[in-house]
């Protein structure tokens, strides 16, 4: 039982308006549990967040980040919060992840991260069943002939004309809980423009509509290189600002974008348990 004094420190941090609360337990320990990391998230009786980041020692690399969703469940990777830590951190770290190692260095507003390679099987995605992952033969209303990929967490792309005129808020959650995708899965809608840069909107598993998504966007430039939508490394246009992706294929996705430190704070885990 923690003493009803216990305190616990925290940063409140961003990536272009996709916002985390970040405890680092490298030092102090902490039990996050589901319900924690739902109390905390809460934007009315908690910190407020779409995601609680946990920090820890690694074995494998420099720290750990765990990451659980405003709904308490916890995912794999986050390249928002990734860019959020290595700015934290302030240099030059490996983070582990329980969707693999990604590797991030500072810059003067943000980080440059290396995320690592993407899978196309649909066994990595996962899927339910088998199925050509890169033309998968479903659709759900006007969404149809997606792309899946995980790219540390498991991502769906669709490509249409307009972006902006998809009913996400409604079309999300019922792609996202599909029987398809045992994990849940992101939600991706993307607009190449004719600069060769892509618009994007990203219904977010276990968050909902989501200002920003760093895995979403490597996700879906990976997606666009593959469909040959576009020729090379590209911005990405998200409702919260740009993100830089560079992917070659057989190669690890570079993503660059900025990262801002809120605030910090502290609070008694008895007034959240």
């Amino acid at each position: 039982m923690r003493p009803s004094s216990q305190k616990l420190a925290f940063h409140k941090m961003h990536g272009l308006g996709n916002d985390f609360v970040i405890v680092d337990a490298r030092q102090q320990s902490v039990t996050m549990t589901n319900g924690l990391a739902r109390a905390l998230a809460d934007r009315r009786t908690g910190i407020g967040c779409d995601q609680v980041i946990l920090l820890e020692p690694s074995e494998n690399a420099d720290l750990a980040m765990r990451i659980f969703n405003a709904d308490g469940s916890e995912v794999e990777a986050c390249g928002n919060a990734a860019r959020c830590v290595t700015l934290l951190v302030g240099h030059g770290a490996r983070i582990e992840t329980p969707g693999g190692i990604i590797s991030g260095v500072p810059g003067d507003s943000g980080a440059t991260l290396d995320m690592g390679t993407p899978c196309f099987d649909w066994n990595d995605i996962p899927l339910a069943y088998a199925m050509d992952a890169t033309h998968m033969p479903v659709g759900w209303e006007e969404l149809t002939d997606p792309i899946a990929i995980n790219v540390g967490n498991p991502h769906i792309i669709f490509f249409v004309e307009d972006a902006t005129v998809v009913d996400l808020e409604r079309l999300g959650p019922i792609i996202e809980n599909d029987p398809l995708f045992p994990e849940r899965i992101n939600v991706n809608v993307a607009t190449v423009e004719a600069d060769g840069s892509i618009a994007l909107r990203v219904w977010e598993r276990g968050a909902g509509l989501t200002r920003a998504c760093g895995t979403g966007a490597c996700a879906t430039t990976v997606a666009a290189i593959q469909r040959k939508l576009v020729s090379g490394d590209t911005t990405v246009h998200l409702p919260g600002g740009d993100l830089d992706i560079e992917w070659t294929p057989n190669g690890t996705i570079r993503m660059t974008g900025p990262a801002t430190h809120v605030f910090s704070g502290e609070i008694k885990l008895d007034d959240f348990t």
